[in-house]
């Protein structure tokens, strides 16, 4: 989700803009549910209207050939991803010839749009930077590790992929592996090697390439922000709030909770303001007026997710604990939440329904929560070998990406 704010001078002459991110779910890069998809750059790259970037990103353009952006949904009826990725940009020189026989709507957006990315002031070489990022994320969903005879430790298995992606990241390829296998940690004052499993290098894999894209978009956006900074006085703006509504599927995690705990306090919020504080200037105003109890207050629900000893504080200490795990965690909620709060549930176990642990009486309804890997997402650790070797990529961009 993104807050969006329009500002306005003194006179309420335009003055300038920025945009602020909500919960970018992160998550949704390396996975996604059976109706999502991934983010839609991944199938705008992929729609072959820039064949150059097929050639420069060493990818195909079936989104099946990559595990990362291929779990849910690969096309939206409403979408036109060629037409989105013109919109994006139209810089390339392949579209000087083509652009005459464009649709309507696409030729609309290459007039009034030219090249957004160009237009916001990203140089050529962040251009492709992003793009190469891009890529590189793609190819992460595809490396293959396997496990050493009679050992636990990992080994790659092939080196092709890891070649395509080292390469885009501006890394040396074997580099990347060992870093994988055999990161290197921190223990007192000395750093030792550490072997890896084949799950404990999947996992590192998934968060690296989230990592990667969060931080590529932040950056983005802060350079957007930039440009659209005029320095002229401020007084008043407009703010939009574009962000997920209440979220209830059939399989809830942890991505869920956030953006159903987000819009309760929205709806707090809304509710607060609409209906207590109104009533409030009624009585001022000496208006006849019966206080009416809408029977809205949703304290209850985002004080058992966000109080002391509430949801994501249980979910924080355990984090905490090298031995923690799912079970655990579920023991701690049931044992501080179950029969002491009516939101917290236990889920009605039902005929082809998802496996859940828990259920929240939400405003919008009760939803079933299933914890997996809610300990391993929170903590999202991220290898500290391979962070070094960004460091020092020859990528300009990812060695500012992770710079600090």
């Amino acid at each position: 989700g993104k807050f969006i704010r329009i500002h306005f001078g003194a006179t309420g002459k335009l003055a300038s803009a920025d945009i602020e991110t909500y919960l970018l779910e992160k998550s949704r890069v390396t996975f996604q549910l059976k109706a999502e998809r991934s983010y839609h750059i991944f199938y705008q790259i992929m729609s072959n209207k820039k064949p150059e970037l097929i050639d420069m990103l060493l990818i195909t353009t079936n989104p099946y050939d990559y595990q990362f952006v291929s779990q849910g949904e690969i096309t939206v009826p409403s979408i036109n991803d060629q037409e989105e990725l013109m919109a994006t940009d139209v810089s390339s020189n392949s579209e000087c010839c083509t652009c005459c026989h464009l649709p309507g709507k696409a030729l609309i957006l290459l007039f009034l749009l030219q090249s957004a990315i160009d237009i916001l002031g990203f140089t050529a070489d962040e251009k492709t930077a992003i793009y190469k990022l891009t890529g590189a994320v793609m190819h992460y969903g595809n490396l293959k590790f396997k496990q050493k005879q009679r050992e636990e430790q990992a080994e790659p298995d092939g080196t092709e992929v890891a070649d395509k992606a080292a390469y885009l990241m501006g890394l040396n390829s074997a580099d990347l592996l060992k870093a994988l296998c055999y990161p290197r940690v921190k223990v007192g004052n000395e750093y030792v090697t550490k072997g890896q499993t084949v799950q404990q290098v999947y996992n590192a894999v998934g968060a690296l390439a989230k990592a990667v894209y969060e931080k590529m978009f932040l950056w983005m956006v802060i350079r957007i922000n930039e440009q659209l900074d005029t320095k002229q006085p401020r007084q008043y703006f407009i703010g939009v709030l574009d962000i997920a509504g209440f979220e209830i599927f059939d399989f809830n995690s942890f991505e869920q909770l956030c953006i159903n705990f987000t819009n309760e306090k929205l709806q707090q919020f809304f509710n607060h303001h609409m209906f207590v504080l109104e009533q409030e200037e009624y009585k001022k105003e000496g208006i006849e007026w019966t206080f009416i109890d809408f029977g809205m207050d949703l304290a209850a629900c985002i004080e058992l997710i966000e109080k002391p000893m509430g949801i994501f504080s249980i979910l924080e200490e355990e984090c905490m604990f090298p031995k923690a795990t799912d079970t655990s965690f579920k023991n701690k909620l049931y044992d501080q939440h179950l029969g002491k709060s009516s939101n917290f549930q236990k889920p009605k176990p039902g005929k082809g329904k998802a496996e859940a642990h828990f259920s929240l009486v939400h405003y919008a309804g009760t939803v079933d929560y299933n914890i997996t890997g809610w300990l391993e997402k929170n903590k999202d650790p991220l290898n500290e070998t391979v962070i070094g070797l960004y460091q020092k990529s020859s990528l300009k961009t990812l060695a500012l990406l992770f710079a600090s």
